[in-house]
């Protein structure tokens, strides 16, 4: 099936757009900065509480509505620097500036952390966006160090980056997840000139595109690879429904992913399975009238499921860019403006609740009954950045901030 066909169907239930699909990005980030200064507050005020200044940024509420904070190592660590940063993008404000250097600077210190495969999510998502937007040279050698972390954790023979340590029955893990991991790699090559960072990253990407995807252009969660020989030996999940369900924010970490490498690589094979993706997405049946999904695409076929805005941000942030390099590109774009339009009128809490986080209703790990229908820092990034991603088009201005496309 061509993906034009599908395209009716991506547009099926629209909202009306028009200007406010336009104008939406000053109201959301009005409602941000009120939002983030009230985080910015409960994180300290917490932190004093629990008599654990090692502590960082805010990730997510429990069941209870207490703030969660976690410390620099935790995958999520990054996110809301990147979102300081996002701030500070927007407005111009030194005050978020201010604010989010201190964020940083703890994050520069996991550049050495080679026991993690999220130092894309650590590193890049915070320190990744301070240079961007201040061109600092400590910034930038962080970024090279983190990079130079992150590929002692690849084996040639498999063609991956590992995902886990601590999975004990797995061999070598790789996640749909660490597809997000590569642009620090990319960034590095731009930066150094080394070649390297960038051939892992690739090799990574193609790897991932041969044994990942099912026939309907679906993402496993997870391979389980032979690292002596590279044979795929299991196709898992952890975060989803079932091995063979389609977990909705792996799907759209996948979508975001290959969009990601098209741009730094301009191979077409990655621009045609962010695609497919696009098209497995929000072709699917199970798909919300409001392209909000359900955790699980499967899992939603038994009812009464819970929605993950995270995949739903993910997905919007990536049809931004996706809209720039497609023939499709009208209807990726359009889809993005309607995804934020449901966030911003139905997943945002009462400005000054929700202790200061941005979107409400994502899903984290469901079969591990963690982070069911709460706020979570990762879905108020990506929200973020797709409010900038559709401000930027709407400016007639590149949709993200990255000089030229790397040779390899």
């Amino acid at each position: 099936m061509r993906i034009k066909s599908i395209l009716p169907v991506l547009l099926l239930n629209a909202f009306t757009l028009g200007a406010y699909a336009q104008n939406i990005a000053p109201k959301a980030f009005k409602f941000a900065e009120r939002q983030t200064r009230l985080l910015l507050t409960e994180t300290e005020k917490t932190k004093k509480e629990l008599n654990k200044p090692e502590l960082l940024s805010p990730r997510t509420l429990d069941a209870k509505g207490n703030l969660l904070i976690v410390s620099p190592n935790d995958w999520c660590s990054g996110f809301f620097a990147g979102n300081l940063w996002f701030l500070y993008e927007y407005t111009g404000d030194n005050f978020w500036q201010e604010q989010s250097e201190p964020y940083t600077a703890i994050m520069e210190l996991e550049k050495t952390n080679g026991g993690t495969h999220d130092l894309g999510f650590m590193v890049y998502n915070s320190v990744g966006n301070a240079y961007r937007l201040t061109h600092k040279q400590k910034y930038k050698e962080s970024i090279i160090q983190a990079a130079r972390s992150l590929i002692t954790r690849f084996n040639p023979t498999i063609g991956c980056i590992k995902s886990w340590d601590h999975v004990k029955q797995w061999q070598f893990p790789v996640i749909i997840d660490n597809m997000m991991n590569l642009e620090l790699l990319f960034e590095a090559t731009r930066l150094s000139g080394d070649s390297s960072f960038y051939k892992v990253a690739v090799t990574h990407a193609n790897t991932t595109l041969k044994n990942h995807f099912r026939a309907d252009n679906s993402s496993y969660h997870v391979l389980n690879y032979d690292q002596q020989t590279g044979r795929v030996l299991d196709k898992k999940t952890a975060q989803g429904f079932a091995d063979s369900s389609a977990w909705a924010r792996g799907q759209a970490w996948g979508l975001y992913g290959y969009t990601m490498c098209y741009r730094e690589t301009h191979n077409k094979a990655y621009l045609d399975q962010a695609e497919k993706i696009a098209r497995y997405i929000f072709g699917n049946p199970q798909m919300p009238a409001d392209l909000v999904p359900y955790w699980d695409y499967d899992a939603a076929k038994l009812g009464n499921q819970p929605r993950d805005a995270s995949a739903a941000a993910i997905a919007a942030s990536a049809l931004y860019e996706l809209s720039t390099y497609s023939k499709n590109g009208k209807t990726y774009k359009t889809t993005a403006d309607k995804i934020l339009n449901s966030l911003a009128n139905h997943y945002q809490p009462q400005p000054d609740s929700a202790r200061g986080f941005l979107l409400l209703h994502s899903t984290g790990h469901k079969p591990a009954n963690s982070e069911i229908d709460v706020p979570i820092i990762y879905a108020d990034y990506y929200y973020l950045e797709a409010l900038l991603r559709q401000k930027r088009l709407a400016d007639k201005k590149p949709v993200i901030n990255v000089a030229g496309t790397l040779k390899n």
